[in-house]
């Protein structure tokens, strides 16, 4: 029967490549990774309404671009290179050392936010095809007990835009069909008001329906037992941030950045596993983890390895310099790495189409899969 990929699979794949986007500056990179996330994302997505955020992700990523180079060029002090254009410098306060308002502007400045607007966009890129491909609902029954009720208000956040925009583009078709006016600022204020009060009975029926299945119940745990927790949750998230940052930054030492990150991954397991007892639930027909699962995770994981080796045999090429002003070189493991990426549009099962009859995964991510268990 079709199926869909486990939710986790997606995210470790998207973050991999986000990890290879992070440690490079090459713009040829930074477009392949961009290529291979479109590719997949066309190929897997389903016609699911959290399917189109990679759009949306990507409209952002375009204005986040093009705001990173207009700053450099109007904020930025001038950097020596090839002149492009001179704007008209405003003088400024001395308070405001080292901004500069207007001025020349090079081609080696504007190539350089061009490259760390770049990077930004991916990293956006890849947290829209992680958003576009996994399904939301069904990561919620894989998270830790602990992160349950934290997912929910999530998962609820994700869901509302959604909804929101439904219900006021069929406010807006039923006046129109009544006659009445649809449009400008008198139409959103007499829309607005039925909007309000279909959100109000969706909060409703919401809440009713969640305390009808026990949500919010918790279990009796010691008091030695939730401090133990905060401090280990404490420690480990510290020692994951600084493990994470480590990663990001290229000029930090590899193997300090992944035992910092694997320190703080073990410690806060365990705090999440003991502040799992406080929240007592039961898991039926959990989401299978499969061939395809592993081989998508690879895929992300692979990209990330390879940039990574490749910046240590050749950093030049995997942050090249913009003075003088040349066309980047295109290292070939850190490329070969990032189509590796490809892999989950050959190997994962294919989105379901219209018309078919929904699978037993798809079943259990419209009712839940996870409800607390709920004492006599």
């Amino acid at each position: 029967m079709p199926r869909q990929l486990h939710p986790g699979a997606w995210w470790l794949w998207a973050l991999g490549c986000a990890t290879a986007a992070s440690r490079t500056t090459n713009v040829l990179l930074l477009l392949l990774v961009i290529a291979v996330l479109g590719y997949v994302v066309s190929a897997r997505r389903t016609a699911a309404p959290w399917a189109r955020a990679f759009g949306v992700f990507l409209k952002v990523a375009g204005v986040v671009l093009v705001f990173r180079t207009v700053f450099q060029i109007v904020l930025a002090p001038s950097q020596p290179g090839l002149l492009l254009f001179t704007l008209p410098e405003v003088p400024l306060p001395d308070w405001a050392a080292g901004v500069t308002l207007g001025g020349p502007v090079t081609g080696e400045a504007v190539l350089a936010a061009v490259s760390d607007g770049l990077r930004l966009a991916t990293l956006l890129l890849c947290i829209g095809a992680a958003n576009a491909l996994a399904n939301p609902k069904r990561l919620l029954a894989v998270l830790p007990a602990a992160l349950y009720e934290v997912g929910i208000a999530v998962v609820v956040a994700i869901t509302f835009t959604p909804q929101l925009v439904e219900s006021v583009q069929r406010i807006r078709g039923a006046r129109r069909l009544r006659g009445r006016p649809h449009r400008g600022p008198r139409s959103v204020i007499q829309v607005a008001l039925p909007v309000l009060e279909d959100a109000l009975e969706r909060s409703l029926a919401l809440a009713a329906a969640m305390d009808s299945r026990g949500y919010g119940r918790r279990a009796a745990v010691p008091t030695a037992t939730r401090r133990a927790t905060g401090v280990l949750l404490l420690g480990g998230l510290l020692g994951a941030c600084f493990g994470v940052y480590g990663l990001l930054d290229a000029s930090s030492s590899l193997p300090a950045a992944l035992s910092a990150l694997a320190s703080g991954l073990v410690v806060c397991g365990a705090g999440l596993h003991l502040a799992g007892r406080r929240t007592v639930r039961s898991r039926y027909r959990p989401d299978p983890w499969r061939s395809p699962e592993w081989l998508t995770t690879a895929a992300g994981l692979t990209a990330a390895a390879l940039v990574v080796v490749a910046g240590g045999i050749d950093p030049s090429a995997i942050s090249p310099s913009v003075s003088p002003l040349a066309v980047p070189p295109f290292p070939p493991l850190a490329a070969a790495g990032i189509l590796v990426a490809l892999l989950p549009a050959f190997v994962t099962p294919p989105p379901t189409l219209h018309g078919a009859g929904p699978s037993h995964a798809e079943l259990d991510a419209a009712v839940g899969t996870d409800r607390p268990q709920v004492p006599a």
